[in-house]
């Protein structure tokens, strides 16, 4: 009798760097969508980890995430990178109503020994699934943004990362005061593991104050 074990898939470093990086595009998306940043008719329907997503079909904003996501994947190859923030921001006051805070932990001993490991993609798919849906679902855990808004990405590195020339050195870390936060499902490669968190401005607080 042939015997037969499960097929497991390698992940590489490299690999692990695509997934992620392609992981935050989606994501990047999906928020802009959801959240009512862009008009809906300005995004088309795609499937992609077996659900239907929708992605900008904005020039500008395609050439944005296209450009953001080759210097996350190269940062993330490095082990460099430790954080990325979507802010979604009042236009016309500037001022931050919504943070989705990506935080990364990378396995270094893969980094710095170019070892790999071991985790099926269906795995890793139903993991990013879970944190795709909980976007698609964030207008009903989301105070409404009645305003129209604009976005910037924050890049969190080690200190030692020369600062690309497409980006700026920030000090201005966006922050919300006194947020109200909501902590989403995380997904992991078995070399960079993603937590996801979305904070928001507390408005509830304002009624308070003026009561």
């Amino acid at each position: 009798m042939a015997s037969k074990t499960a097929a497991k898939d390698i992940i590489t470093l490299r690999g692990s760097a695509a997934i992620v990086s392609e992981f935050f595009g989606y994501a990047a998306n999906s928020i802009l969508y959801n959240r009512g940043v862009y008009p809906e008719e300005s995004f088309g329907k795609v499937k992609k980890y077996g659900l239907p997503l929708l992605l900008t079909k904005d020039e500008g904003v395609k050439s944005f995430i296209a450009n953001l996501n080759a210097q996350l994947s190269e940062w993330l190859e490095a082990g460099k990178l430790q954080r990325v923030v979507l802010v979604i921001m009042s236009m016309n006051t500037g001022e931050v109503l919504e943070r989705w805070n990506f935080s990364i932990e990378t396995d270094n001993e893969v980094v710095e020994k170019g070892v790999s490991r071991e985790k099926s993609d269906k795995e890793i798919m139903r993991e990013i699934q879970a944190i795709m849906r909980q976007i698609a679902s964030s207008i009903t855990y989301l105070p409404c943004l009645d305003e129209q808004c604009v976005f910037d990405v924050l890049a969190y590195t080690d200190t030692d990362v020369a600062v690309p020339f497409t980006w700026m050195e920030s000090s201005d870390a966006k922050l919300i005061a006194n947020p109200q936060m909501v902590k989403l499902h995380s997904f992991d490669t078995k070399i960079h593991k993603v937590n996801t968190l979305v904070s928001y401005k507390n408005d509830e607080e304002e009624l308070d104050d003026e009561e």
